[in-house]
C-alpha cells in the first residue's frame, strides 16, 4: 500500500511538488486515493504496465507472454568502394558485388521441408516466450525449444537446413554523388538481410573511400596545390602554368612573393554535396633554392649579396689552389 501511494505521488507532478515542499501532510485533501480498502491484487494491477515495460511478465501469473513473437527488421550490411578524386568531383556510377542472406526459395523461408509446415511449439504454446514465477513476479524469457519463433520444424528443408535463409551473391549499381567526402556513407534502403516474422529488410551501407591524389589534397570543398617556383620568379614576378583537376590554368606571381604564400583560383575546387557550388583551388607557393650554381650564377648572387650588406660564406678554393697556397707558405687557412 505504501508503494502504491508513493507511485501515485511520483506519477503526478503537482502532488510530487506538494510532497517535496510540505511532506506527507501536504497531500491531505490533494485528491489522494484511499488504499486502505484495496487488496494486494488491486494494488499490483497498478504496476502491470510499469513492470511489463521493464521486462517482467507481471504479478502472480498476470500478463506476460501473451503478446507472442514479434516481427523484427533484418540486419544492415556494409561494404566499401574506392573512387578517385576526379570521380568524387564529377560523380560516378559503380557496380558493387556483395553477399547477403536471402529467403530460401525451396521452402519460402519457413525452414520446413517442401510439403510440410512448422508446428506450434508445445513448450510456449506458440508465444516464443516462457514464464518463470518467483513469488509475486513472473520473469519472461525466450523459449529454449523454438528460440522465440513459436514454431518447431519437424522435417527441415534440405537446401537451407531449417534456417529459412541461404547465402547469395548480389550485384547492384550505386550512384555516387558529386562532391562526396572520404568516409561518407551511402544508404541503400531494403538491400540488407530479410527480417523475421514478416519484418522488413535491413539496409545496405556503402562506405566511400576517396583515394589520395598525387598533386592535390582536399580541404572541405577547396583543393590545395603546392606549387614550386624559382627564386627569380618569386623575386621578379612572372607567369606560371598551374594544373587544376580537369585542365590547365595560368597564375600570375607578383614581385616579392614569399615562401608559403597562397593564391586562390576561383571555382576550381570540388563541388559542394549540398548545393553543387564549387570551391576554390588554393595554390601554395614553395620557393625552390637551387642546389648547384654555375660560376656566373654564383658571381651574380655574390654581387647581389654585397648590395644587401649581408655576410655570406666565402668562395671555396679548388684543390690545386690550396696546394699552391700551402707550398708558398700561406698557412693561415690551415691554422684556422
Amino acid at each position: 500500500k505504501e508503494c502504491a501511494e508513493a507511485f501515485e505521488v511520483l506519477s503526478e507532478p503537482d502532488k510530487r511538488q506538494r510532497y517535496d515542499k510540505f511532506g506527507h501532510e501536504g497531500l491531505r485533501g490533494a485528491g489522494m486515493h484511499d488504499f486502505s480498502g484495496m487488496n494486494a491484487g488491486d494494488i499490483f494491477s497498478m504496476f502491470e504496465d510499469l513492470f511489463g515495460d521493464m521486462g517482467f511478465g507481471g504479478f502472480g501469473g498476470r500478463g506476460g507472454a501473451s503478446a507472442g513473437p514479434r516481427a523484427r527488421r533484418g540486419y544492415d550490411l556494409e561494404t566499401v568502394i574506392d573512387i578517385s578524386l576526379l570521380e568524387a568531383a564529377s560523380g560516378v556510377t559503380r557496380e558493387i558485388d556483395f553477399t547477403r542472406q536471402d529467403i530460401c526459395e525451396t521452402c519460402g523461408g519457413t525452414g520446413a521441408k517442401p510439403g510440410t509446415q512448422p508446428e506450434t511449439c508445445a513448450t510456449c504454446g506458440g508465444q516464443g516466450k516462457v514464464a518463470m514465477r518467483q513469488g509475486f513476479f513472473q520473469m519472461v524469457r525466450t523459449c529454449p525449444d523454438c528460440n522465440g519463433t513459436g514454431k518447431i520444424i519437424k522435417e527441415r528443408c534440405p537446401d537451407c537446413g531449417g534456417t529459412g535463409r541461404r547465402t547469395k551473391k548480389r550485384k547492384l549499381e550505386i550512384q555516387v554523388p558529386a562532391g562526396i567526402l572520404d568516409g561518407q556513407v551511402i544508404r541503400v534502403n531494403g538491400e540488407g538481410e530479410p527480417g523475421t516474422m514478416g519484418g522488413p529488410r535491413g539496409d545496405l551501407h556503402v562506405v566511400v573511400r576517396v583515394r589520395s591524389h598525387d598533386l592535390f589534397h582536399r580541404d572541405g570543398d577547396n583543393l590545395v596545390l603546392e606549387m614550386p617556383v624559382s627564386f627569380s620568379q618569386a623575386s621578379l614576378g612572372g607567369k606560371v602554368e598551374v594544373p587544376t583537376l580537369v585542365k590547365r590554368a595560368e597564375l600570375t606571381i607578383p614581385r616579392g612573393t614569399q615562401h608559403g604564400q597562397v593564391f586562390r583560383l576561383r571555382d576550381e575546387g570540388m563541388p559542394s554535396l549540398r548545393n553543387g557550388r564549387k570551391g576554390d583551388l588554393l595554390v601554395r607557393v614553395l620557393i625552390e633554392i637551387p642546389k648547384k650554381l654555375t660560376k656566373k650564377q654564383e658571381e651574380l648572387l655574390r654581387d647581389f649579396a654585397s648590395t644587401e650588406d649581408i655576410e655570406v660564406m666565402p668562395e671555396s678554393k679548388g684543390f690545386f689552389d690550396k696546394i699552391k697556397d700551402y707550398l708558398s707558405g700561406d698557412k693561415s687557412e690551415e691554422s684556422r
